[in-house]
C-alpha cells in the first residue's frame, strides 16, 4: 500500500512548478495564520463522545450515526473541504484503498463536507468511492466537532483564479470550511482516534485507522 504522505509530497512538488511564487507565499502565510488560532485544540478528540448526525448522502438519502452503529462496531468519519481540494481527493482515494479492510473489520467509513448532495455525487464519481459521501449544509456538524473556520479573504480570489467555486459547490457564501479531520468512533460513541490539523496539506495515514481498529476489536 502506497503511503498517502508520499502522494501528497509528490503533488506539492508539482504544485511548486505550476503556481507563481507570490501566490504560493500568500497561501502559506494564510496557513500559518490559521495555525496560530490553534483551532484544533478545542475540537473534539480522543475520549470525547461523538456528536450525532443525520445527513443526506449523494442521492439525498439520510444516513445517521445511530443507524451506522447499529450495524457496525466502528464508524470512521472523514471531514474534507470539497471536491475542489486536491489534497482531499488524494485522501479520499487513499481511504477507498482500505474500504474493503474496514468492512471486514465491521467498520463503516463516511466522508463529510459542506458541499451539496450534487457536489457530493460528483466527488464520489470522480474518485470512484464506494463509501458514503455526506453533505453537511452550513457545516452544522463540523461546528459541533469544533472544526470550522472561515477561508481567509486573501485566498478567495486566488481560489477563484484556479476555477474553484466554493459558493456554488456549498450553495452558500460564508466561505466557512472544516479543518481536515478523521475520527474513529466505537459502538459506545466514544472517539477512540482523532486526527485534526490546521494545515490542509496534512492528512492521517489510512494505516493508522486500521491499526487503531485492530487494537480495539
Amino acid at each position: 500500500m502506497s503511503r498517502l504522505i508520499d502522494e501528497i509530497n509528490n503533488y506539492k512538488e508539482g504544485f511548486k512548478t505550476k503556481v507563481p511564487q507570490e501566490l504560493q507565499e500568500v497561501m502559506l502565510n494564510a496557513t500559518e495564520e490559521l495555525k496560530k488560532t490553534s483551532l484544533s485544540k478545542n475540537a473534539l478528540k480522543v475520549g470525547n463522545t461523538a456528536k450525532d448526525f443525520a445527513l443526506p448522502n449523494a442521492v439525498n438519502q439520510t444516513v445517521s450515526l445511530d443507524e451506522l452503529l447499529k450495524e457496525n462496531d466502528f464508524v470512521v468519519i472523514n471531514f474534507y473541504r470539497g471536491l475542489w481540494c486536491p489534497y482531499c481527493n488524494l485522501e479520499l482515494k487513499a481511504l477507498q484503498s482500505i474500504n474493503d479492510e474496514l468492512i471486514n473489520n465491521n467498520a463503516k467509513l463516511v466522508a463529510i463536507s459542506p458541499q451539496t448532495p450534487d457536489a457530493s455525487l460528483t466527488t464520489k464519481e470522480k474518485n470512484e468511492l464506494e463509501f458514503e459521501v455526506l453533505s453537511d449544509s452550513h457545516n452544522t456538524l463540523a461546528k459541533d466537532y469544533g472544526l470550522v473556520f472561515s477561508l481567509a479573504e486573501e485566498l478567495r480570489p486566488i481560489y477563484e483564479s484556479f476555477g474553484i467555486d466554493i459558493v456554488g459547490l456549498n450553495d452558500e457564501d460564508s466561505f466557512e470550511l472544516p479543518l481536515p479531520a478523521t475520527y474513529v468512533i466505537n459502538k459506545q460513541k466514544e472517539i477512540i482516534y482523532s486526527f485534526i490539523d490546521e494545515d490542509y496539506t496534512s492528512r492521517c495515514e489510512p494505516q493508522e485507522i486500521l491499526d487503531i481498529i485492530a487494537k480495539n476489536k
